[in-house]
């Protein structure tokens, strides 16, 4: 379940994810072929013409080199998938906790316990509060995880009872396991339409999403940093994240034509790339690079690893046609 209005190959130039990523991988593991538009015209099979292979040690691993290209590269037009069966249960539920560190924490001892959750999701008080009201469903105005299991019917009430003990543990309330087919689409819909429900929060103005991704072990500390960050600026920021990958999103709602917002937007974004950067992780798990965060690539890659990337650009892009200022 990708982000609302997401396209699959606009979801591999980026490498991006969804909401069961954290079981099933993002695009990179799950991409076994491309089609590919290169510059000059040519059509390029990535793992070659009709291919589908799990695995493969044939050369240089080019599908992987298209998957988060940003467009720089070529056109993908077409993508071959890995699918993956639909399990025999499930369960979902939603958990509301007395802080986003207790949230985030509860997060960490979920995974650091070895439950195989599908989909663990976070949202912060406000994009709860705002999920909430433009769903219909009310929730509580306090940080929040949306959970969700798979596995047999065995299997899954022994995930329950793990994932019931760490929320406990960890100040969750209001667990309640809903597995009808029905009722878990709902719960999911309101997570999907969190772009919009964070735009309803002030009306005419302009969004702005971006993502850092930190190691598991990091996120509590940089996700209640960021909160924090957020408040003392006064921005509105609602805060949502995959945060079973370490990945969480900023939803920033600003006015675009008031200059000092914008420029105060702009200076939140590179502090939180900073600040993942600083706790070992990535300034982008998702978004990517664009051009907002060229500066904080060269930071994360250093000078010889932006060098690798603009020879590689430069070998099947000559002339700067893709996307030219983007990522480089």
């Amino acid at each position: 379940d990708p982000g609302a209005d997401a396209s699959l190959c606009g979801m591999a130039a980026t490498g991006a994810s969804g909401t069961n990523a954290v079981r099933y991988g993002t695009m990179r593991p799950n991409v076994l072929n491309l089609r590919v538009v290169l510059p000059d015209g040519r059509l390029l099979h990535t793992a070659g013409p009709g291919r589908q292979p799990r695995k493969r040690a044939a050369g240089y691993d080019l599908t992987s080199l298209f998957v988060g290209s940003e467009g720089t590269l070529g056109f993908l037009t077409q993508a071959t998938l890995r699918l993956h069966p639909l399990p025999e249960a499930t369960a979902a539920t939603i958990v509301s906790f007395p802080s986003v560190g207790a949230a985030v924490a509860c997060t960490v001892q979920v995974l650091q316990a070895a439950v195989p959750v599908a989909r663990i999701e976070f949202l912060d008080d406000v994009m709860a509060d705002a999920c909430g009201r433009f769903s219909g469903m009310g929730l509580p105005v306090a940080a929040t995880l949306l959970l969700e299991l798979h596995g047999s019917r065995h299997s899954l009430a022994e995930q329950q009872q793990q994932t019931e003990e760490i929320v406990r543990q960890n100040g969750g309330s209001g667990l309640a396991w809903a597995e009808g087919l029905e009722e878990r689409e709902r719960l999911w819909s309101m997570r999907h339409n969190a772009w919009y429900a964070a735009l309803a929060l002030r009306p005419g103005c302009q969004g702005y999403s971006t993502d850092v991704c930190v190691p598991i072990s990091r996120l509590p500390d940089v996700v209640v940093e960021t909160k924090q960050d957020l408040q003392a600026s006064g921005i509105t920021g609602p805060m949502v994240g995959h945060v079973g990958d370490g990945n969480f999103h900023c939803l920033l709602i600003f006015n675009s034509q008031d200059p000092e917002e914008a420029q105060c937007i702009h200076a939140f974004t590179q502090r939180l790339g900073r600040r993942a950067l600083a706790a070992g992780g990535t300034c982008t798990g998702e978004h990517g690079v664009g051009l907002g965060k060229r500066a904080l690539l060269q930071e994360e890659l250093g000078q010889e690893g932006l060098d690798t990337l603009r020879s590689i650009k430069a070998a099947l892009d000559p002339h700067n046609l893709m996307n030219p200022g983007k990522v480089l």
